[in-house]
Protein backbone atom coordinates (compact mmCIF):
# COMPACT_ATOMS: atom_id res chain seq x y z
CA UNK A 1 0.00 0.00 0.00
CA UNK A 2 1.22 3.34 -1.03
CA UNK A 3 1.85 5.97 1.79
CA UNK A 4 0.56 9.74 0.91
CA UNK A 5 2.98 12.13 1.89
CA UNK A 6 2.35 14.93 4.25
CA UNK A 7 4.38 18.09 3.94
CA UNK A 8 6.77 18.66 7.33
CA UNK A 9 4.30 21.83 7.99
CA UNK A 10 1.34 20.16 7.42
CA UNK A 11 -0.26 17.61 9.95
CA UNK A 12 -2.87 14.75 8.88
CA UNK A 13 -5.54 12.94 10.76
CA UNK A 14 -8.03 10.22 10.62
CA UNK A 15 -11.64 12.13 11.90
CA UNK A 16 -14.07 9.35 12.79
CA UNK A 17 -17.68 10.61 12.91
CA UNK A 18 -19.66 8.91 15.59
CA UNK A 19 -23.96 8.84 16.17
CA UNK A 20 -26.25 7.42 18.33
CA UNK A 21 -29.93 7.41 16.56
CA UNK A 22 -32.08 5.92 19.50
CA UNK A 23 -32.23 7.95 23.32
CA UNK A 24 -30.12 5.47 25.43
CA UNK A 25 -32.08 3.86 27.79
CA UNK A 26 -31.86 5.74 31.20
CA UNK A 27 -29.00 5.09 33.74
CA UNK A 28 -28.17 6.23 36.85
CA UNK A 29 -26.04 9.67 37.26
CA UNK A 30 -22.20 8.69 37.47
CA UNK A 31 -20.94 10.73 40.92
CA UNK A 32 -18.91 13.61 40.32
CA UNK A 33 -17.95 16.60 42.57
CA UNK A 34 -18.67 19.01 39.49
CA UNK A 35 -21.26 21.21 37.87
CA UNK A 36 -22.19 22.33 34.66
CA UNK A 37 -22.62 25.90 34.36
CA UNK A 38 -24.34 27.28 31.12
CA UNK A 39 -22.84 30.18 29.28
CA UNK A 40 -25.31 32.39 27.70
CA UNK A 41 -23.75 34.35 24.74
CA UNK A 42 -20.09 34.34 27.09
CA UNK A 43 -17.39 37.01 25.47
CA UNK A 44 -14.82 35.40 22.80
CA UNK A 45 -11.80 36.12 25.23
CA UNK A 46 -13.42 33.94 27.76
CA UNK A 47 -14.60 31.48 25.62
CA UNK A 48 -11.37 30.70 23.59
CA UNK A 49 -9.32 30.70 27.31
CA UNK A 50 -11.38 27.69 28.21
CA UNK A 51 -11.15 26.05 24.82
CA UNK A 52 -7.65 26.35 24.81
CA UNK A 53 -7.14 25.02 28.64
CA UNK A 54 -8.96 21.81 27.74
CA UNK A 55 -8.26 21.62 24.05
CA UNK A 56 -4.33 22.65 23.72
CA UNK A 57 -3.01 18.88 24.65
CA UNK A 58 -4.96 17.96 21.30
CA UNK A 59 -4.39 20.32 19.25
CA UNK A 60 -7.69 22.04 19.40
CA UNK A 61 -7.43 24.89 17.22
CA UNK A 62 -10.44 25.69 14.99
CA UNK A 63 -11.85 28.27 17.01
CA UNK A 64 -8.20 30.19 17.84
CA UNK A 65 -7.73 30.78 14.73
CA UNK A 66 -11.70 31.63 13.30
CA UNK A 67 -12.55 34.94 12.51
CA UNK A 68 -14.22 36.73 15.71
CA UNK A 69 -17.74 37.71 14.06
CA UNK A 70 -17.67 33.79 13.01
CA UNK A 71 -17.07 32.80 16.27
CA UNK A 72 -19.48 34.93 17.74
CA UNK A 73 -22.35 33.54 15.05
CA UNK A 74 -21.59 30.53 16.56
CA UNK A 75 -21.18 30.76 20.85
CA UNK A 76 -23.82 33.41 20.20
CA UNK A 77 -26.52 31.22 18.34
CA UNK A 78 -29.37 30.52 20.90
CA UNK A 79 -29.35 27.02 19.04
CA UNK A 80 -25.66 26.03 20.69
CA UNK A 81 -25.68 25.89 24.03
CA UNK A 82 -22.59 26.54 25.56
CA UNK A 83 -21.44 24.72 29.30
CA UNK A 84 -18.16 25.21 31.26
CA UNK A 85 -17.65 22.39 33.53
CA UNK A 86 -16.89 23.73 36.97
CA UNK A 87 -14.87 21.90 39.92
CA UNK A 88 -15.39 22.74 43.66
CA UNK A 89 -14.60 25.43 43.81
CA UNK A 90 -15.61 27.43 40.87
CA UNK A 91 -12.72 26.70 38.40
CA UNK A 92 -13.65 25.92 35.00
CA UNK A 93 -12.20 22.78 34.03
CA UNK A 94 -14.06 21.76 31.48
CA UNK A 95 -15.84 22.16 28.28
CA UNK A 96 -19.62 20.93 27.04
CA UNK A 97 -20.53 22.08 23.70
CA UNK A 98 -24.18 21.29 22.03
CA UNK A 99 -25.15 22.16 18.63
CA UNK A 100 -28.90 22.07 18.08
CA UNK A 101 -28.69 24.14 14.64
CA UNK A 102 -29.52 21.10 12.25
CA UNK A 103 -33.20 20.55 12.72
CA UNK A 104 -34.14 16.76 14.37
CA UNK A 105 -29.70 16.37 15.27
CA UNK A 106 -27.73 17.08 18.47
CA UNK A 107 -24.00 17.90 17.94
CA UNK A 108 -21.52 17.40 20.39
CA UNK A 109 -18.98 19.99 18.94
CA UNK A 110 -16.63 20.14 22.02
CA UNK A 111 -16.42 17.76 24.91
CA UNK A 112 -13.39 17.58 27.31
CA UNK A 113 -11.80 18.04 30.42
CA UNK A 114 -8.19 19.16 31.07
CA UNK A 115 -5.85 16.45 31.32
CA UNK A 116 -5.32 16.63 34.57
CA UNK A 117 -8.70 14.84 35.05
CA UNK A 118 -8.01 12.48 32.50
CA UNK A 119 -8.71 8.96 33.46
CA UNK A 120 -10.81 9.30 36.56
CA UNK A 121 -14.27 8.75 35.49
CA UNK A 122 -15.36 12.54 35.15
CA UNK A 123 -15.66 12.11 31.46
CA UNK A 124 -18.49 9.71 32.33
CA UNK A 125 -20.22 12.10 34.57
CA UNK A 126 -19.90 14.83 31.54
CA UNK A 127 -20.81 12.23 28.97
CA UNK A 128 -24.09 11.41 30.92
CA UNK A 129 -24.79 15.37 31.30
CA UNK A 130 -24.22 15.46 27.56
CA UNK A 131 -26.65 12.87 26.62
CA UNK A 132 -29.10 13.79 29.35
CA UNK A 133 -29.19 17.25 28.00
CA UNK A 134 -28.97 16.30 24.05
CA UNK A 135 -31.82 13.92 23.72
CA UNK A 136 -34.68 16.42 23.61
CA UNK A 137 -37.68 15.77 22.03
CA UNK A 138 -37.28 16.31 18.51
CA UNK A 139 -33.88 14.92 18.47
CA UNK A 140 -33.66 12.18 16.55
CA UNK A 141 -29.58 11.84 16.15
CA UNK A 142 -26.57 12.69 17.80
CA UNK A 143 -23.38 12.56 16.93
CA UNK A 144 -20.06 13.62 17.79
CA UNK A 145 -16.55 13.24 15.79
CA UNK A 146 -13.28 12.65 17.27
CA UNK A 147 -9.44 12.05 15.76
CA UNK A 148 -6.08 10.80 15.77
CA UNK A 149 -5.03 13.69 17.48
CA UNK A 150 -7.44 13.21 20.60
CA UNK A 151 -6.63 11.36 23.66
CA UNK A 152 -6.24 8.14 22.13
CA UNK A 153 -8.90 6.56 24.92
CA UNK A 154 -11.47 9.00 22.97
CA UNK A 155 -12.83 6.89 20.67
CA UNK A 156 -13.19 3.76 22.46
CA UNK A 157 -14.88 6.04 25.20
CA UNK A 158 -17.53 7.31 22.72
CA UNK A 159 -18.38 3.53 21.61
CA UNK A 160 -18.65 2.67 24.99
CA UNK A 161 -21.44 5.18 25.62
CA UNK A 162 -23.39 4.01 22.91
CA UNK A 163 -22.06 6.03 19.73
CA UNK A 164 -21.58 3.53 16.30
CA UNK A 165 -19.31 5.06 13.90
CA UNK A 166 -20.86 5.96 10.80
CA UNK A 167 -17.96 7.94 8.77
CA UNK A 168 -13.99 8.67 7.97
CA UNK A 169 -12.12 10.87 6.63
CA UNK A 170 -8.61 12.18 6.53
CA UNK A 171 -8.29 16.30 7.41
CA UNK A 172 -4.94 17.99 6.64
CA UNK A 173 -3.79 21.06 7.95
CA UNK A 174 -0.81 23.67 8.66
CA UNK A 175 0.19 23.18 11.96
CA UNK A 176 -0.54 25.72 14.27
CA UNK A 177 2.42 25.47 16.92
CA UNK A 178 4.62 26.66 13.42
CA UNK A 179 1.97 29.51 13.32
CA UNK A 180 2.47 30.75 16.58
CA UNK A 181 -1.34 30.28 17.46
CA UNK A 182 -0.30 27.52 19.44
CA UNK A 183 2.75 26.86 21.89
CA UNK A 184 5.86 24.70 20.08
CA UNK A 185 5.03 22.35 23.26
CA UNK A 186 1.59 21.75 22.46
CA UNK A 187 0.26 18.70 22.01
CA UNK A 188 3.85 16.65 22.69
CA UNK A 189 2.60 13.58 20.99
CA UNK A 190 2.50 14.76 17.55
CA UNK A 191 6.12 15.76 16.61
CA UNK A 192 6.71 19.19 15.44
CA UNK A 193 8.30 18.31 11.69
CA UNK A 194 8.54 22.21 10.27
Amino acid sequence: MPLTPVPPEMIATIVTSLEMRERPKPRMMPHAPLRLVRWKAPSPDKYRALFRRVGEPWMWFSRLVMPEAELLAIIHDPAVEIFAVEDPRGVEIGLLELDFRKAGEAEIGFFGLVPELTGKGHGNWLMAQALSIGWRKDVERMWVHTCTLDHPGALGFYRRHGFIASERAVETFADPRLAGVMPREAAPHIPLLG
